[in-house]
């Protein structure tokens, strides 16, 4: 095993301008299986994920809201961050790019790479997609549209600040042709050469003028710093990297060992962001991986195809570990993936209620049954031992090589032959028959600890996977060690040891019924959207004298939590000046009370008080509702509490 080696690996941050389906979502489970995977031979992991929040496209969408674009990406990033915490993501770092240590940084970055002249001011005049953000030549085009997301694109010319690309494009050809590791897998490299690096580098776009929504440079505070030296800093600027000096994370953890992204933005980070870091003076990352596609059938999910599917939806039907396996198994290495409803129904039943949770719930029936629940010894040997014990003891160095390569279905397949051989070992040895004769009982002792043991040793390989399913294995067989090292060899299992009590781990899922509920809560959406109610009209007129009596106040939350008792009310404790005022607040379906501590609020100071819950509200928290949604009232900026509306 290896001693706390580093390994900082990375996801793409997740753009904000929207909830992410399971197509996106997919990217950080993959992720976290190998982060998991990394720590569980004994690796000293840093993982990092999070959002980009900036741009035009950010700035638009807010501006259609009505809201500022911060009080949006909050809200995206938030929905993006209890998205990775549902599905256990173990992420050590979850940065945003509007962190202040992070624009800082940024500012930092630009000002340096200008001043020693990889950055210059020019004007650009070409094509631009807004959706992905980036420029194009018409010769690049495709039917005069985007060639990456199929668009429109519109002429725009401006003032703008150009990163030197062919400066270090030779230099970079060298890098990839003497790391072959760098860009994975080999179809991807061959796609960044020959489409990108050979027929030559333009320089690239790094600043705007013409939004408003982003990281100021520091000299010219007319542009804003644009999305490519913005995001791909985060994977340094996450550890502490600045140029004026480097935290000790930075020193340790970078370069990465590999960037996990989605094959659509493999040349930002293949080229744009090792030019970058060589601009900087800085170490590449070892590997960047670029991975397939998770496509609904075998279309892209879209929701005006009405085929988008969600990581939330899918955990409230089937439960984390089946969404979890699903993405991480279905997925080849190399091409794109596919999901559907009733594939994802088959391999439920089939690969986790039959096949992995048949297997443990019929082992531990049998320890219950035949011995009260006890383990025996194991030392009665018999036809077919050999080959289940050479299986189960054999996998985790199976599976270290092909985690190695980032073959990770692969690696959960070697998890399977573990389980399949179980459950044909237990055909082979007929418990039940060995039941029957007094004689026969020490044999099935031996049988049935050689299926505990493989099941610990299952639990154990499933853990970075699968790591509820794996802790609820361990619960049943009362495992006292499911550590990496404790699966090197088999007989781990301790004799005398008492199983807990059969539970399923995975029901078997009535695929026509819940066809039919899927369907159904699709329409009910589709037809609540569609009949959503418009803005409620405008009320009448009032004197602005009447307008004048309202004394609206600036309070800082420096406490809130649930009302007993209530599933809708929200205390509030608010710093108002010099004097403290509780408030209660029907918005606790909206906001998590943790939430809302630090910021400030506006409220109206002067109604009279009421109680609500045995409890005295003394005011009137502000906020905005429009179908089902809710938006408290806040300052852009810090501002003394107590401070007036005018």
């Amino acid at each position: 095993m290896c001693k706390k080696e580093k390994y900082y690996i990375t996801t793409a941050i997740a753009y904000t301008s929207k909830k992410p389906h399971i197509g996106n979502t997919y990217e950080i489970i993959l992720t976290d299986a190998i982060a998991r995977f990394k720590r569980y031979t004994g690796y000293d992991v840093c993982f990092c994920t999070g959002t980009d929040e900036h741009g035009q496209k950010i700035q638009e969408l807010a501006e259609e809201a009505g809201i500022t674009p911060k009080q949006h990406v909050d809200r995206i990033a938030g929905e993006i961050k209890d998205i990775a915490d549902m599905l256990n993501v173990s992420y050590d770092i979850f940065i945003r790019t509007t962190d202040d240590y992070h624009e800082k940084a940024v500012q930092k970055i630009f000002t340096k790479l200008y001043e020693q002249g990889d950055i210059y001011k020019s004007e650009y005049e070409g094509l631009y997609c807004t959706p992905c953000e980036s420029f194009w030549t018409e010769s690049q085009l495709v039917d005069g549209k985007c060639p990456d997301c199929g668009r429109e694109v519109h002429k725009t010319r401006e003032e703008a600040y150009f990163l030197r690309l062919s400066k270090y494009q030779d230099r970079l050809m060298k890098h990839i042709e003497d790391h072959p590791e760098f860009i994975q897998p080999e179809a991807r490299k061959k796609e960044m050469v020959n489409n990108f690096l050979k027929p030559g580098l333009q320089d690239l776009c790094v600043s705007r003028t013409s939004f408003s929504w982003g990281i100021p440079v520091e000299f010219d505070p007319g542009h804003v710093i644009y999305v490519w030296i913005d995001a791909l800093s985060n994977y340094i600027t996450a550890l502490g990297y600045s140029p004026d000096g480097s935290g000790e994370n930075y020193k340790k953890y970078w370069p990465a060992d590999v960037h996990i992204i989605g094959k659509d933005i493999l040349r930002f980070h293949t080229i744009y962001w090792p030019i970058m870091l060589m601009a900087l003076g800085e170490p590449l990352p070892k590997q960047v991986f670029g991975h397939p596609w998770l496509l609904f059938g075998e279309e892209k999910m879209s929701k005006s195809r009405g085929n988008v599917i969600y990581a939330d939806d899918l955990v409230r039907h089937f439960g984390v570990d089946a969404v979890r396996y699903y993405s991480l198994h279905e997925m080849p290495f190399a091409q794109d993936g596919s999901i559907t409803y009733d594939v994802f129904i088959s391999r439920f039943n089939s690969d986790l209620a039959n096949t992995l949770g048949n297997l443990v719930n019929r082992t531990v029936s049998m320890v219950n049954k035949y011995f009260d629940g006890v383990i025996q010894p194991g030392n009665v040997g018999g036809e077919f031992d050999d080959d289940l014990k050479e299986i189960a003891a054999g996998a985790l160095g199976k599976i270290e090589k092909k985690m190695e390569t980032l073959h990770v279905a692969d690696a959960i397949d070697e998890i399977w032959r573990i389980v399949n051989r179980a459950n044909k070992y237990i055909d082979e040895t007929t418990p039940w028959i060995l039941a029957k004769n007094e004689a026969d009982m020490p044999r099935l002792g031996t049988v049935l600890y050689n299926l505990i043991e493989s099941i610990r040793i299952i639990a154990s390989l499933l853990s970075p996977f699968m790591p509820e399913t794996a802790e609820k294995i361990k619960a049943q067989i009362n495992a006292p060690d499911i550590s990496a090292d404790s699966v090197r060899a088999f007989g781990a299992t301790e004799a005398g040891t008492k199983v807990g009590s059969p539970e399923p781990l995975f029901v078997r899922i009535d695929a026509d019924k819940k066809l039919e509920e899927l369907a159904a809560e699709f329409a009910a959406s589709q037809e609540a959207e569609e009949s959503a109610p418009e803005i409620e009209p405008f009320k009448d007129n009032i004197s602005f004298d009447d307008f004048l009596k309202l004394d609206v106040r600036v309070g800082k939350v420096k406490v809130c939590e649930k009302v007993p008792k209530s599933s809708k009310l929200l205390r509030f404790e608010l710093e108002c000046g010099g004097e403290t005022r509780q408030i209660l607040s029907g918005i606790a379906k909206y906001y998590k009370p943790e939430e809302l501590v630090g910021k400030n609020v506006l409220f109206i100071a002067n109604l009279p008080p009421r109680k609500m819950m045995g409890l005295e509200s003394c005011g009137m928290i502000l906020s905005a509702e429009y179908q089902d949604k809710l938006t408290l009232l806040t300052t852009e900026g810090d501002i003394q509490s107590g401070a007036v509306m005018v």
